[in-house]
This record gives structure tokens, sequence and C-alpha cells, in this order.
């Protein structure tokens, strides 16, 4: 069993903050406005975003340069650090951290579901398109096996039927805050050993977000409130960005217009269309999409 640094019982005088995303962004500006020394932030490499060659910073390292921070896109730096009262805060970094760096220094991690169910690259994907009514955001310790270290603290999440992965990610941001601020100024005060189910959040495929359907309205509009959930039409695919259930009964994949709303048939019921994007074109009201598409009565969308 790897030896890891031991966890702070009392205020960390130093953070060593890893992260990427803009999920990441609250957290490092919490603990700035709290007053902490962050040493060094650890983030992703600038990538290409858009059509052009040029590249951009992500979210943490564009807020920390406004935060006028250090940063690094090696995550080898830390083992430069002095360790003496620093700890390491992780939010969705998505690189593997070695046991070299664990054993220098002590991480903690925010993780968005509640473990042990969804470890993983997807956690508040995979509650949704899985129907779950509860999640939860907890503050784990960092350990080499993925997502699996003690839990230092944690709060309760109601999933609501119209969440989307951002909304439901955003509101368990929230509730983390807190939790973190919390542990990173009074140290540690309780460790619990995951137990129950180990279920793995799997990165979201294409496979995951292809609308079949003969599949209820309810899994439908999960996979759309996941995002980019995709159908086809007349051969070209076809995003469903909002849409809502209703209760009329149309054949599977058919499109209807009834009183202004665009229906879609599927297992039980309908999908009512509200913003869609056709391939290669900008999102569209799902009824202005309708008046230009010269829609039958037999148009229907289909798997391919």
């Amino acid at each position: 069993m790897t030896l890891l640094a031991p966890l702070p019982r009392e205020r960390a005088k130093r953070i060593v903050y890893i992260g990427t995303p803009e999920i990441a962004v609250a957290p490092l500006q919490a603990l700035v406005a709290e007053g902490f020394v962050i040493e060094l932030v650890v983030t992703g490499i600038d990538k290409r975003r858009g059509r052009g060659s040029q590249t951009t910073a992500n979210p943490v390292k564009t807020a920390a340069i406004a935060l006028g921070l250090p940063v690094s896109h090696d995550i080898n730096d830390v083992l430069r650090l002095n360790s003496d009262g620093l700890l390491g805060v992780v939010v969705a970094f998505g690189n593997i951290i070695s046991q070299e760096i664990l054993q220098h220094v002590p991480m903690i991690n925010i993780h968005y579901s509640a473990l042990p169910r969804w470890r993983g690259a997807a956690p508040v994907e995979r509650a949704i398109l899985s129907g779950d009514a509860t999640t939860a955001v907890c503050i784990i310790q960092v350990v080499e096996q993925l997502d699996a270290g003690d839990i230092l603290a944690s709060a309760p999440c109601t999933i609501q039927e119209d969440d989307s992965v951002e909304g439901l990610r955003n509101r368990l941001g929230q509730l983390a805050l807190p939790l973190l601020i919390n542990i990173c100024n009074h140290g540690v005060t309780e460790q619990i050993t995951q137990t129950g189910e180990v279920v793995v959040a799997r990165k979201i495929t294409a496979q995951d977000l292809a609308i079949n359907w003969s599949s209820s309205s309810t899994q439908i509009m999960r996979q759309i409130r996941v995002g980019n959930a995709f159908t086809f039409f007349d051969g070209k695919r076809f995003k469903i960005h909002e849409a809502s259930k209703s209760s009329v009964n149309l054949a599977l994949g058919t499109i209807s217009v009834q009183d202004g709303n665009v229906l879609v048939g599927s297992l039980n019921g309908s999908v009512k269309l509200e913003i869609v994007q056709p391939e290669g074109k900008p999102r569209v009201l799902a009824t202005d999409w309708a008046r230009g598409a010269r829609l039958s009565n037999t148009s229907t969308f289909s798997d391919r």
C-alpha cells in the first residue's frame, strides 16, 4: 500500500491548486478570497478552440492569470515545492497524479457524486442518464486508485427532473465550496472509508447520446439533458438541445406539428422539441426549423 503524505489537521499554510475546466474556477477564486496563499496553479495545456490554429487558455489558467497566480502545465512541478504546510487541491484535472507526488504533498479532491457510485470521468452525466434521484458532492483524499480515497466531507443533492448537466454540476459546485473552505481552514476532522457498490462513470460517448425513438420519452429526455443528444433527419445528424415530454401518442420517430408544437413519437407519448440544430447550422427554435423543413405526414427521425 502506498504511503501517502499525511492530511492536514490545521489550516493549510500554502496551497497548490490543480484543475482545468470551468467547474474548477469557483473553488480557486473562493480559496483566494478566503486569504489562502496559492503557491502554484497546475492546469491543462492551451488548446485549439474553434477552426483556427490559434490556441487559447483553459478557464482555470485564465482565472489564475487574472488573480496574479503562477501557472504551470507540468504536474511534476509540484515536486519542486517545499512540502511544509502545503496542501494540494484537485478539481477536475483529468490526469493521473503519480505516487511520488502523493507521497510529497497531501491532496484532496472535489468529486461530484455520492461515492463509491460514479467514480470516474463523467459522474454527473451518468447520474442523469441512469435516472438517479439523488447524488452528492464529496471531498476525498487523493489516492492512486481513481476516486477511491476516504471521504473527508460530503453534501447530498436532489436531482430534479429537468436538471441539465451544467445546472446540476453548478449546484454541486456551490455545495462543495463551504466543505472545501472548512477543510482548508481547519484541517481534516473525519475520514470515512468508502463502502457500497463501486460504479464506474465512463466517459460519455456518441453511442450514449444517439436517440432511439423506441425508448421511453423519459429516457430520451435524460439524453437531451446530458447535452448533444442527436438523431438523423434526411441522412444528416440532427441535435436536440432542449425539449420536454408530451402525452400525445405518435408512431415511433414520426414528426408532427400540432398546435404550434413540434412533436416526435416515442415509446410512450412523445417528445416536444424546443431548441434544435441541423447538421452544419446554428441552433434554432424547433418551430422555425419545422417551417423551413417542408415536413410531410411521413417525415421521421431515424438512427442513421
